[in-house]
């Protein structure tokens, strides 16, 4: 009868090691907001679908806490969780709270990739080599973004990297001859990339098979304290750029290159968002120029939430950025997280970029591809607290 109790008991704790043991993998593998992590991880959930396909989050996390969450539908960045100058995590880019939020008409690109070519083509129309190509008039007679079904609206392929140095997705998809009106097969690849630093390190590569413009970034609203202010006004930004492309009423270059000094596209010295605003008609949805060689990766810009004190800084190759402040927002969207009022100036968008309607301006940087030659770009939000 002893000897079937203590054989017992041996069972027992044997049994309850082995669901300990589980507990501890199932925390590794299906990280959790605010729980500390030793090891660099990928993990991966469904999300619903898109015409058939099968959508999934992906959720990379680091040894410091942080936490990225990415659709592979448009290449999605749905949650950056971060923490704060007191060590509470929060998450610091607005979205949804289910698929049918990123579905929904009104969604107003948050987190997505854009492409094939980013920002506005004036008159949704361009002409290479001799040839007109006609665009998807999707924003007042002008291409934005793409067109009707651009990247962002695309389920792309996925493999994950993950290393003992870093959490890592790679995404690809193959864009036809003549979609959304672009010539070329386009082969487009996207890595995200966590890293220990707490940076989120995005790279860009594309080939074609004929002459196509491209231009690709990526389109998170970010709001640094994390739903605590419901605007973006107080932040602090900087650009270290000393020119801007200023743009008619319908947010199109006009092909000048205008300088910031004394006026109130400055940011060259950090400032809150919110202090010349007011004299920017529409509020800020502009492109600011870099004064560095082509295709250098630099730092060009930071965002300072004083309250909190999350800092962010971007690096990019990129020769241009556009700051846009958020000012089509007015609290109507739905399926928001939490059901928060995604107001006006709620978020603002970094997106590092050639410049707009670069395939009708000349003087601006070069946006055709080539076959043979392979479009790169390289884009850093790297995150830290002061």
């Amino acid at each position: 009868m002893k000897k079937a109790f203590i054989l017992i008991a041996i069972g027992t704790i044997l049994f309850s090691c082995k669901l300990m043991k589980k507990e501890e993998e199932k925390k590794t593998d299906t990280p959790e907001v605010g729980l500390p992590y030793t090891k660099f991880a990928v993990a991966e959930d469904g999300y619903g679908e898109v015409d058939g396909e099968k959508v999934i989050q992906y959720t990379l996390t680091n040894p410091a806490g942080m936490i990225v969450k990415i659709l592979n539908y448009g290449g999605t960045v749905t949650d950056i969780i971060v923490p704060d100058k007191n060590g509470k995590q929060g998450n610091v880019v607005l979205g949804f709270d289910s698929l049918p939020g990123y579905l929904q008409t009104a969604n107003p690109y948050f987190g997505c990739l854009v492409g094939r070519y980013a920002n506005r083509i004036a008159n949704a129309k361009f002409t290479l080599d001799g040839k007109e190509y006609k665009l998807d008039a999707n924003n007042d007679g002008n291409s934005l973004h793409g067109g009707l079904k651009g990247f962002d609206k695309r389920v792309w392929k996925a493999s994950d990297i993950n290393t003992d140095s870093i959490s890592s997705i790679k995404f690809s998809y193959d864009s036809k001859d003549m979609e959304e009106g672009y010539p070329g097969n386009l082969h487009t690849e996207v890595v995200y990339t966590l890293t220990k630093n707490n940076e989120l390190k995005i790279e860009y590569s594309a080939t074609t098979d004929k002459a196509t413009p491209v231009n690709l970034t990526n389109h998170c609203y970010f709001n640094l304290s994390a739903g605590t202010d419901s605007t973006i006004l107080d932040h602090e930004l900087m650009l270290r750029a000393k020119q801007f492309t200023p743009v008619n009423d319908q947010l199109i270059p006009t092909g000048k290159i205008d300088t910031v000094k004394g006026n109130a596209m400055d940011f060259t010295s950090a400032k809150k968002i919110g202090k010349d605003i007011a004299k920017v008609p529409g509020g800020y949805d502009h492109n600011w120029v870099f004064q560095k060689p082509e295709n250098r990766f630099d730092m060009v810009a930071s965002l300072y939430h004083e309250p909190s004190g999350r800092y962010m800084e971007v690096y990019t190759t990129e020769p241009g950025i556009q700051f846009y402040s958020g000012n089509f927002l007015n609290g109507t969207l739905k399926h928001t997280r939490g059901g928060m009022k995604y107001v006006k100036h709620a978020g603002l968008c970094l997106e590092t970029q050639h410049f707009p309607d670069s395939p009708s301006q000349p003087a601006f940087p070069n946006t055709i591809l080539k076959p043979g030659e392979t479009y790169q770009q390289i884009t850093v939000y790297k995150f830290s607290t002061k």
